[in-house]
């Protein structure tokens, strides 16, 4: 059941059941879609029946994902692609019985091979291990543990962005014509220096850029170049258990999309894919469960269009 909603010429974001949005929406309509879905059962966002995170086991929430996976695969449109970020979860000794790590990127993955989608690539995105081990004071990650017995220590874990594909022929080619990237997106220190200008040069340029974005790894990302930290409010409900980098999303976008094209996040939060997407002149559809999520987005969507309206949306950190 759709709450509320709010919709534009631009953008649409409703307060709802994801499935129940997106069975509204026409087949082969989405050009692109991004977002975070729920890490399992790891954290739950509220009591409703129809969020998927508020689950007792990963099977249960896999069974939700499931109709949500079936919808993306009938609205996107052929030949297109659908990204989504995760993380592999921690298994819990009092929860699991043992400690080590469960493949939750790898579960996402088989969900969208079942349902008709390709696995078209993917990209890990670097976090600092020490800047983890102090915010989550993770025995595995202490140096301690090493010294003591380094059999339980472990690597820091990493973010992925998860690219999977619908098959068919795309109708609208996604171009970046003359000469490709025309600007780096991603830390201001490691930007290409080749000239641009002509031609020739740009191109070269461009060779450079797409060099960084198609590393397996990503290096340059700034962990706090989050709209939670640009959010006009910080109070403890509005904040996002886990945004995504603005960094990211405006490289997925340039990368996978065409100016004009609409953008799907089923899982909005605060709005963060739909806040890029209309800063990079895209059109924007999402979907929100929870409340005060929802409540923000739609504050933040607002100003995303205020900003572009007035010709002053920033490059957003790059």
């Amino acid at each position: 059941m759709v709450i509320n909603q709010q919709v534009t010429d631009e953008y649409a974001i409703y307060h709802g059941d994801c499935v129940e949005v997106m069975r509204g929406l026409p087949s082969g309509s989405i050009h692109f879609s991004m977002s975070s879905p729920p890490f399992g059962s790891l954290y739950s966002y509220t009591d409703a029946t129809e969020d998927m995170s508020n689950v007792r086991t990963m099977e249960e929430f896999l069974d939700g994902m499931a109709f949500m996976v079936s919808e993306m695969y009938r609205v996107l449109m052929p030949g297109r692609l659908c990204a989504f970020h995760c993380m592999q979860i921690p298994a819990m000794k009092e929860r699991d019985g043992y400690i080590g790590l469960k493949d939750f990127r790898g579960d996402l993955i088989r969900l969208y091979q079942r349902h008709g989608f390709v696995y078209h690539s993917e990209v890990a995105i670097w976090k600092d291990p020490l800047i983890e081990a102090t915010r989550t004071k993770a025995l595995g990650l202490m140096h301690k543990q090493l010294v003591k017995d380094s059999t339980r220590s472990r690597n820091g874990s990493l973010d992925y962005v998860v690219v999977m594909g619908k098959p068919g022929t795309n109708p609208e080619p996604v171009t970046h014509e003359p000469a490709g990237f025309t600007r780096y997106i991603g830390d201001p220190a490691k930007e290409p220096k080749p000239a641009k200008g002509s031609v020739s040069g740009t191109n070269k340029y461009s060779h450079e850029v797409w060099q960084r974005y198609a590393s397996g790894v990503w290096f340059d990302i700034n962990p706090s170049d989050t709209l939670q930290k640009a959010s006009v409010r910080e109070d403890d409900d509005s904040r996002h258990i886990c945004p995504l980098q603005l960094t990211v999303i405006r490289r997925a976008i340039e990368l996978w999309s065409n100016p004009g094209d609409i953008v799907l996040s089923p899982f909005t939060g605060i709005g963060s894919e739909g806040y890029v997407a209309l800063e990079e002149q895209r059109r924007f559809v999402g979907a929100e469960l929870k409340e005060s999520y929802y409540n923000q987005a739609t504050r933040n969507l607002a100003a995303a269009m205020a900003l572009r309206d007035q010709g002053t949306l920033f490059g957003g950190g790059e």
